[in-house]
């Protein structure tokens, strides 16, 4: 899986700023019909699916990260070194 990584922080943008912003370069990056498959908001620390860490207690790989890289996501996008992170199929 391709990642992008920005450093948004002397912006301020919160979860919503930042979900729109991944969603139009996923869209230029892998064409209109890309899909979000996975996202994890270290600040709330929540991440969807729901529960997708459960079984990754311990392990450095996140839940969200790993659920997307097995359904074949194509592009991360990450904000301020995982703050935001927000996975593409």
């Amino acid at each position: 899986m391709k990642t992008l990584r920005l450093d948004s922080s002397e912006f301020a943008i919160d979860f919503n700023a930042a979900l729109k912003l991944a969603a139009a370069i996923a869209a230029q990056q892998l064409g209109d019909e890309t899909m979000l498959l996975s996202w994890y908001d270290r600040e709330r620390d929540l991440e969807s699916p729901a529960g997708v860490s459960e079984c990754h207690q311990g392990c450095p790989t996140r839940g969200s990260w790993d659920y997307a890289l097995n359904r074949g996501a194509r592009l991360a996008v990450e904000f301020d070194s995982g703050r935001y992170t927000f996975c593409f199929l």
